[in-house]
């Protein structure tokens, strides 16, 4: 017969030192374990939000980025006569031939310079991307050294506000609107003038090529069409997809850091655990041997013992957990390896980080006390008696 659960949550009740210290090691590493996850998350979801999946990209085959992409303006022009790109509502095609490059400004905070993307793009480039919308100000005319920045820019780096001027590419550009992309890589980018930017930059050639397609079901004729062109070396990607590749190096490096990380502190707290469960099981040798002479099985002194160690792991996980969901309302900025611009992004949790974090947490508390409990199950009935 099984033994009553009280029996298991009293055990943890009458230690409550060791309990809350064992625990509290537990839901270190979860909080860990569950950050690191929520980074990579939040870093996937920043990219994959800042495309659409009716949008395509066109670049250069080959290359990995805009910054490292060239097309030329006869090849744009084939692709802008791509019968499927659809057309807004004023008759224009919804496609925008843009150009992106890297400056170096200051940030507000101790000055400190970093990498900035700038896009040169059009009326067309904002309207087709409904994730952008206007916060502050109002949009750049085209033809005119005007910008418009992202809401972390505006946030993060010094003389990046309405208003004010920002100095690169030989020129000043005044600020007339601050845009809010929402969760997306736009919120870290400034935007203006295309033409203006390939002068101002000596740029005789565009980056990408954006368009939203007519019917999302022809991309792949699309893509095939544009793959196979003698007169193109360049390949479409849905935007969704394209900048979901921008992730990928740094998504990988924060995982594999962070799973080694949490692989060597839960070292510590499986450690923790059994030496707090061998603690319980030395204290109760006389309270295991009258168990088992009033009948108890090995069997259920052993499940007894485990359900102890996972219950105690549980509440661990679920503190950890707790701590690590605080997390989401913090914004932080990197590099982002790929493009080597500035990126702000969250940490996001999600169903699946949750669950992984429990189950981790779970691990911690059977790996910790699976040996602790088979001595339980072990002792012998009469030297437990005798040893009380």
């Amino acid at each position: 017969m099984p033994l009553p659960y009280h029996y298991i949550f009293r055990n943890l009740l009458t230690r409550k030192l060791t309990t809350a210290l064992t625990a509290g090691g537990m839901a270190l590493v979860v909080y860990v374990f569950a950050t690191v996850l929520m980074l990579e998350a939040g870093l996937k979801q920043t990219l994959v939000a800042t495309g659409s999946d009716d949008n395509v990209t066109v670049i250069r085959q080959s290359s990995q980025t805009e910054v490292q992409s060239s097309i030329e303006r006869s090849q744009a022009s084939i692709v802008e006569s791509s019968p499927e790109i659809a057309y807004l509502q004023d008759g224009r095609k919804a496609i925008s031939k843009e150009v992106m490059v890297l400056v170096t400004l200051p940030k507000k905070a101790g000055g400190a310079p970093s990498n900035v993307a700038i896009r040169g793009s059009s009326d067309i480039g904002v309207a087709i991307r409904p994730q952008i919308h206007l916060s502050q100000g109002r949009l750049f005319r085209a033809g005119s050294s005007e910008i418009v920045v992202g809401r972390s820019i505006a946030e993060r780096f010094a003389n990046a506000g309405l208003g004010q001027t920002l100095h690169f590419g030989q020129r000043d550009w005044i600020i007339v609107g601050i845009v809010d992309a929402g969760r997306t890589g736009f919120n870290s980018e400034i935007w203006g003038d295309a033409e203006q930017m390939m002068q101002a930059f000596r740029r005789p050639v565009y980056s990408a090529i954006t368009f939203r397609l007519s019917d999302s079901e022809r991309f792949e004729a699309l893509q095939h069409a544009i793959g196979n062109d003698q007169r193109l070396t360049l390949e479409a990607k849905r935007e969704t997809r394209f900048y979901a590749e921008q992730s990928e190096m740094m998504a990988k490096f924060i995982k594999y850091l962070g799973m080694a990380l949490s692989v060597i502190f839960s070292l510590g707290a499986i450690i923790g655990a059994m030496i707090t469960m061998y603690a319980s099981v030395s204290n109760r040798v006389a309270e295991i041997g009258t168990l088992r002479a009033l009948g108890f099985q090995r069997r259920t002194v052993l499940t007894a013992f485990l359900l102890e160690a996972l219950l105690l792991s549980s509440i661990g996980g679920l503190i950890g957990l707790l701590a690590a969901s605080s997390m989401q309302w913090l914004t932080i900025s990197t590099m982002n390896w790929q493009t080597f611009s500035e990126l702000a992004f969250s940490f996001t949790l999600t169903p699946g980080i949750v669950l992984d974090s429990l189950l981790f947490a779970l691990l911690m508390g059977l790996i910790g006390g699976v040996l602790p409990s088979l001595r339980a199950a072990r002792l012998n009935i009469v030297d437990a008696l005798r040893a009380g």
